[in-house]
């Protein structure tokens, strides 16, 4: 058995990555449009340095990115042109609501979305909505705290009651939280979080993930109230961490690391918090600010379907003396000897992409679906925008094999694959432009410069065959 008839190819984007039109329509200010380019970006997306507005000093990408608000049926017919079945693309919550705490929606932002989706069914694909893709209005942050406020779980439930009723009929997948586990790596980013001197930072992320998990309950359950033919995943940063050598010290500490990010999926999949995370939390004295009725909120309202990004594995060693870390997706790791890696560093593991698919549907036994894998790279086009770029191709061909692997060798069921960033987009770790995911170049540099004209580069064509196969034909042309 192949990938099934219905496998559901396509790409994923973001709307802080790729949007722009950061003030446009009464569209109000996000912690996602406040994380500048630059050094700084790093401090401000993990919450360590306080930045709730605009300064002089920085460049802020997401204010314009790449303008897909005033391009989208220009992208979303190239997307077209390749097959696409389903598009990932996430709400920007202050869209819908500019402050995040209004009574009433934004009816210009709502309308804009409505476009989008009855402009993606016009050639047949199918939109993957991420309700939150690290998008959390200021106002929630500055007179809430962010997530750590539970307030926030009524005024997600507010915006998840408005965008399924108003998309039913037009759109039946659904993610909750982007990377929810990020919260743990980049709480401002993740979560909106900035802390303050002296503040217990874990109990703050745990607390807040505790808000999370139980807006995403409430969001299932609306979900699926509202129209039983909606499907609910979750998402997780996934890439599973592999000891460094045989040392049973470095099995376990890989171990640990794997359940730090399953923690939040065994919540979401299986509807309680796991002994071992309980127990973890208990140790360094963290509570789950439990309320009544939370446990049965959580066990009653699963997910449907486990989805994940997957760019690169992950190596660990419980020996204080090993260094030499490299980057990968705001997850540090030791290098792997048997792997090589991106130009950002990230470790290439087509391999990985197989064994992180088994770990997961063995521990959910729930359909998977891959919403971002794609390699990051520097392009350099020629006159006409073309980009000769064979080894994204190489990268994404490995990695297709490997996931085809995973369910025709052993059986995972998968829903279907969207690679990252179909057209180049802001990067959200780094800010810039020029670590480029997209078989459509966009003319647009670090610093804002350029048309934004839009071209095919070589891989466009490629990925167009692979979906016309259905996964058949890998072969570069």
């Amino acid at each position: 058995m192949g990938l099934r008839n219905d496998f559901l190819w396509g790409g994923a984007t973001a709307a802080n990555q790729c949007e722009g039109g950061y003030d446009e329509d009464g569209r109000g200010l996000a912690n996602v449009d406040v994380a500048p380019a630059g050094a700084d970006r790093i401090s401000v997306i993990t919450g360590e340095m306080k930045m709730y507005d605009f300064d002089n000093q920085h460049f802020y990408p997401a204010k314009k990115a790449i303008d897909m608000y005033h391009h989208y049926k220009e992208d979303i017919a190239l997307f077209g042109e390749m097959g696409f079945k389903t598009y990932r693309l996430s709400i920007a919550w202050s869209r819908i609501f500019p402050k995040g705490d209004e009574a009433e929606p934004n009816e210009a932002g709502l309308q804009f979305y409505e476009d989008l989706f009855k402009e993606c069914h016009k050639y047949g694909i199918e939109p993957l909505v991420t309700i939150t893709h690290f998008d959390c209005p200021m106002h929630l942050i500055e007179k809430y705290g962010a997530w750590r406020n539970r307030k926030l779980v009524g005024f997600y439930e507010n915006l998840c009651n408005v965008i399924f009723r108003r998309y039913k009929g037009i759109v039946k997948y659904w993610l909750t939280f982007n990377e929810i586990n990020m919260i743990l790596h980049a709480p401002f980013m993740g979560a909106g979080l900035y802390f303050e001197a002296g503040e217990n930072k874990e109990q703050t992320q745990y607390t807040a993930a505790h808000h999370e998990l139980l807006a995403s309950a409430i969001a299932t359950k609306i979900a699926h109230e509202v129209d039983p033919n909606n499907k609910v995943g979750c998402m997780l940063a996934a890439g599973s961490t592999y000891p460094y050598t045989c040392n049973p010290n470095d099995v376990w500490k890989a171990a640990e690391a794997n359940r730090e990010a399953y923690f939040f999926i065994d919540v979401q999949s299986r509807g309680r918090y796991p002994a071992y995370a309980l127990k973890a939390l208990a140790r360094k004295g963290i509570t789950i600010p439990f309320m009544d009725g939370d446990a049965e909120l959580l066990a009653a309202h699963t997910v449907d379907f486990i989805s994940f990004s997957y760019y690169s594995s992950r190596c660990t060693s419980a020996d204080p003396e090993m260094s030499g870390n490299t980057e990968g997706n705001i997850f540090a790791s030791l290098k792997n000897p048997y792997l090589d890696a991106s130009e950002w560093g990230w470790q290439i593991d087509p391999l990985g992409l197989r064994i992180t698919m088994n770990e997961l549907y063995d521990r959910y036994e729930k359909p998977l679906f891959i919403v971002e894998n794609g390699l990051g790279a520097i392009d350099t086009p020629d006159e006409n925008g073309y980009v000769a770029d064979d080894y994204r191709i190489d990268y994404m061909r490995a990695h297709i094999q490997a996931m085809k692997d995973a369910v025709e060798l052993d059986g995972v069921d998968l829903l279907g694959y969207t690679m990252w960033g179909p057209i180049d987009l802001v990067s959200a770790g780094t800010g810039e432009m020029k670590k480029r995911y997209g078989f459509i170049y966009v003319d647009r540099d670090n610093e804002g410069n350029g048309t934004l004209r839009r071209s095919k580069k070589k891989s466009f064509e490629w990925y167009k065959a692979v979906i016309a196969s259905n996964g058949e034909i890998l072969e570069n042309l």
